[in-house]
């Protein structure tokens, strides 16, 4: 999401290509990437990556995105037959790709039914332009919905879901993650640390550095749950980004929180992430200063 906006073309080509070194393979983009409208500039760049060869595309599990604004015409959004035939053969252009690993609906769509949706996907998988179909955002119960009216079209269904979850942003844990382990999809967290919160703010500040003023008004109020945090972080002797990631890895329905580096340094530093393993103690901790859910009925009935 950062490249383009964030992070330069010669940069991004360089994070991606020291990302395959390490062994990270599973990269996620979006359409509406790069923010400016119908432009798909995120996109843009990985297909001019892949161009460079070498085996990028064959090492690479390239994951995209459809639902959001593309244009102001009415069919350049969400997940109508005709939206996803038109994205996808977008994607694919721009991404210098005949096919697509996981194509994910971004959001639900509450004005198409899972019938049309699941029939676009199947064309689009017999087609060979998509190999998997996953969610993003999706609650327990749409997740649900879908893979019956997949399984009702002897479809495979999602195999994925991509859902907000952090140490504190643990709704999730009522309904979506059951839901993804029951039927077996993989849970890919996004914001793994909650914006930058959890990644040593105070820290930070305390260096010097200003936060925006976003932060500044989260940080207001959680401030006591962050400073519990960073000191818990110093009592472990590791840098607070390092434990959030951690601490998901933990999570038997993650499969692998999505980082957004902006730098090499910041890659090659969340590899340590990798070594950190967390106690019974630890965790519990982590409990006490950031409480989670219970799953759902018992979370809020016997």
């Amino acid at each position: 999401m950062n490249f383009g906006p964030q992070t330069t073309e010669e940069d991004s080509f360089a994070i991606m290509d020291r990302a395959l070194d390490l062994g990270i393979n599973f990269f996620d983009t979006a359409n509406v990437y790069g923010w400016k409208l119908g432009e798909g500039i995120t996109e843009n760049i990985i297909g001019r990556w892949f161009a460079k060869g070498g085996g990028r595309r064959e090492k690479t599990v390239i994951a995209t995105k459809l639902n959001g604004k593309m244009s102001n015409w009415p069919n350049d959004e969400k997940l109508s037959a005709l939206n996803i035939r038109r994205a996808c053969d977008a994607s694919l252009k721009r991404m210098q790709t005949d096919y697509i690993d996981i194509y994910q609906a971004h959001h639900v769509d509450r004005d198409t039914p899972y019938e049309e949706f699941w029939e676009a996907m199947e064309v689009l998988r017999q087609q060979g332009k998509i190999i998997y179909v996953g969610s993003s955002n999706f609650a327990g119960w749409h997740i649900a919905k879908a893979q019956e009216a997949a399984a009702r079209r002897n479809f495979l269904g999602f195999v994925s879901e991509q859902s907000h979850y952090n140490l504190l942003t643990r709704t999730v844990e009522l309904e979506v993650l059951p839901a993804c382990q029951d039927y077996g999809l993989g849970v890919i967290p996004w914001s793994p640390l909650a914006g930058g919160l959890l990644g040593g703010v105070l820290r930070k500040i305390d260096k010097g550095r200003s936060a925006a003023e976003h932060m500044e008004r989260q940080l207001d109020k959680h401030r006591e749950k962050i400073e519990a945090y960073e000191a818990f972080c110093d009592e472990l002797g590791e840098d607070p980004a390092h434990v959030g990631l951690a601490w998901l890895l933990h999570q038997p329905a993650v499969t692998a929180p999505i980082i957004g580096p902006r730098t090499i340094e910041q890659l090659d530093g969340t590899m340590r992430t990798l070594e950190i393993k967390l106690d019974d103690k630890a965790l519990a901790r982590l409990d006490e200063i950031f409480p989670g859910h219970k799953t759902a009925p018992e979370d809020y009935a016997w």
